[in-house]
């Protein structure tokens, strides 16, 4: 019997059982808003733009980047198909199996990067507290551990996991944690004097909005997997906003000020270290434990993606790719595949440009009278933003990439759907 979290994901979920509101999405995107690596890369902002610019980077780039990604939400809802589902919509039957298999070595390889980050941060910890001879300091227990999590949540699917989990209590253990760390910045650091001291320049403002932006967007082959459980597009869409904006916003500039005050050689390991400092280090803890949800999300969303290449359920799927993550992060070196990831991951922003343009623009909400095996044009548009991407990724990169593929590759889709829409019409 199939599962209210386990529908098939080329076929649409009932009306029945989409039980997400507002409030639903709000706690999951606020959640997936928070993590290690959202503190990392506000270290990694703080050096070159200072307190002051870097604020102004997130704010831009994530306000920018969460309008995308809800829009993307509402795709969802509107088809009550999974992310790549609505792919198809817009490639064509055959033209989405390459970004299936794309999202599918996405989100293996940051599932198991996600393991990883867990693992090293949870160990840290256990050696501060306990000793580096001591069992909670084995990076062996913590990867089994978060690996072990990280698959039971995927398996029980979207809707167990943010009604019962979230919704009732890790919601506020989530903002408890964000409190304590604010308290604890505004008590022990000297915050004007930071405002005032400007960042060495390492970094410009666009390229500094770039990386912020990248965030937000980084979710777009994954939102639809969840929206599709929505209520209402209004309500996909408010609550998908304001909670990403909130976490991701809230926890990058904390990562910000923190390296500035306590950790200014900027390394991963000193930043955690200050963290740990603030309440004994139950904030971090916490925040620690939420990072097995983005986990979680890149593990069911894998299992998703899959489903359209192998015909198999959901849920079976994540178990496999669970422990495929967790296999990896226990033996391989994945730092050296970060590059590779990135690449793959930048095809999605322009694609989603295409997708975009073509459910509100060119078929206005509505579904396609019927879906074809290639659409060449919104093929074709594709290819152009991800070139267009990589040209300015090289050859400009203090003008960032990200989203200017993404309008590029948006607009000439447009045109040639428009193009196309004419000679239909002429002929």
């Amino acid at each position: 019997m199939t599962t209210p979290s386990h529908f098939s994901p080329d076929h649409p979920v009932p009306l029945q059982h989409r039980q997400f509101g507002a409030r639903d999405l709000f706690s999951l995107w606020f959640s997936l808003g928070i993590g290690l690596m959202v503190l990392q890369v506000g270290g990694l902002l703080a050096p070159g733009l200072g307190l002051a610019g870097a604020l102004l980077a997130i704010a831009l780039g994530t306000a920018v980047g969460v309008l995308l990604l809800a829009s993307a939400g509402v795709i969802g809802s509107d088809t009550g198909l999974s992310a790549m589902g609505t792919l198809r919509l817009t490639l064509g039957s055959h033209g989405v199996r390459l970004p299936a298999l794309l999202n599918l070595l996405q989100l293996v390889g940051w599932g198991s990067f996600e393991i990883i980050v867990m693992r090293d941060a949870a160990s840290l910890l256990g050696a501060r507290t306990f000793g580096e001879a001591s069992t909670w300091s084995s990076p062996l227990l913590w990867t089994l551990c978060f690996g072990a999590l990280a698959t039971l949540l995927a398996v029980s699917g979207p809707l167990a996991f943010v009604r019962k989990v979230l919704r009732k209590w890790g919601i506020w253990l989530l903002l408890g944690a964000c409190l304590w760390l604010t308290w604890n910045l505004f008590a022990k650091a000297d915050l004007a004097d930071l405002w005032r001291r400007p960042g060495d320049g390492s970094l410009s403002l666009a390229l500094g909005f770039d990386i912020v932006i990248a965030m937000p967007l980084s979710w777009l082959p994954l939102i639809a997997d969840y929206s599709r459980f929505g209520q209402r597009a209004s309500r996909v869409f408010g609550g998908t906003a304001l909670g990403f904006f909130l976490g991701n916003a809230w926890l990058m500039s904390l990562g910000v000020a923190y390296t500035l005050a306590f950790a200014p050689s900027g390394e991963v390991n000193a930043l955690l270290l200050a963290l740990a400092g603030a309440g004994l280090g139950i904030p971090l803890l916490l925040i620690l434990l939420d990072e097995s949800e983005n986990a979680f999300a890149d593990i069911h969303s894998a299992a998703v993606s899959t489903g359209l290449l192998l015909k198999f359920k959901v849920e079976h799927l994540a178990l496999a790719i669970g422990l495929l993550c967790t296999s990896i992060a226990l033996l391989a070196p994945l730092a050296q595949y970060q590059n590779f990831l990135l690449l793959i991951g930048s095809v999605f922003a322009p694609l989603f440009g295409v997708v975009l343009v073509d459910h509100f623009v060119v078929r206005r909400r509505r579904l396609p009278a019927r879906v074809g095996g290639l659409h060449w044009p919104a093929l074709l548009a594709w290819a152009v933003g991800v070139a267009a991407y990589h040209l300015l990724a090289n050859q400009a990169p203090e003008l960032g990439a990200t989203l200017p593929a993404l309008l590029l590759a948006g607009l000439l889709y447009g045109l040639l759907a428009l193009s196309r829409g004419r000679e239909t019409a002429q002929a």
